[in-house]
């Protein structure tokens, strides 16, 4: 299993984005972009053409995180822009098993995410079909929203089924991640930590990266 963090583009400056990005990839595993339509969630924010140009300037791998109501209609656009993983909202799809089934057709990893009120039941069965499950620890839309330590139980539910049906599939917590909520969210069972503005919105994203990585870390050998 692998332990990874996500630095979330909606967190770093904009108009130095290319910069921030290339700061905070030595100890990265991915760049997560949330993508969203001002409808699935009351915000708006970026889109194909910017993966594209994120895409010519990193070689980490790009997550894309589609907090949108028709998911179905990015698909195609995203995998052109470059996205190696495409994350749709199980609320919103239409038929999630038909959709994960088409986005790894197109050679990119599926995954789906459930937000903070969406019981576990309703993802599980769709685990034989995707790479990644996103258990949302903040309710989607905005970045800096504080973490929701009720939801730590789906977490571990998610790792258990992950565990009972031998899959290879991550469990990624998303929202509210510092130094603190990473080692809750570790121990019930999480593998990826998607991290906005504790890496981006500190004046030195580089060391706030790496230190949160040490409390991964740290935690993978008990400390």
């Amino acid at each position: 299993m692998k332990f990874e963090i996500a630095p979330s583009i909606l967190a770093a400056d904009f108009s130095r984005l290319a910069e921030h990005v290339q700061q905070v990839a030595p100890f990265s595993g991915r760049i997560h972009a949330d993508v969203m339509d001002g409808h699935f969630v009351p915000n708006l924010s970026m889109g194909p053409a910017l993966v594209a140009s994120l895409r010519g300037s990193i070689e980490l791998p790009i997550e894309v995180h589609l907090m949108v109501t028709n998911p179905e209609h990015f698909v195609d656009p995203f995998v052109r822009a470059g996205a190696d993983r495409l994350i749709f909202h199980l609320e919103v799809a239409e038929d999630p098993k038909e959709l994960a089934r088409r986005i790894a057709a197109q050679g990119v990893s599926a995954g789906i995410a459930i937000n903070p009120d969406t019981p576990w039941q309703k993802v599980e069965k769709y685990l034989p079909e995707i790479d990644l499950v996103v258990v949302m620890t903040v309710n989607p839309g905005f970045g800096g929203q504080p973490f929701m330590r009720e939801v730590l139980g789906k977490v571990s539910e998610a790792r258990k089924a992950v565990s009972k049906y031998q899959l290879d599939v991550d469990i990624e917590v998303d929202g509210g991640i510092d130094s603190t909520t990473a080692k809750e969210a570790l121990d019930a069972g999480a593998n990826i930590f998607v991290a906005g503005q504790a890496i981006f919105g500190q004046p030195d994203p580089a060391r706030a990266g790496e230190e949160l990585m040490k409390v991964v870390q740290g935690g993978l050998l008990g400390g």
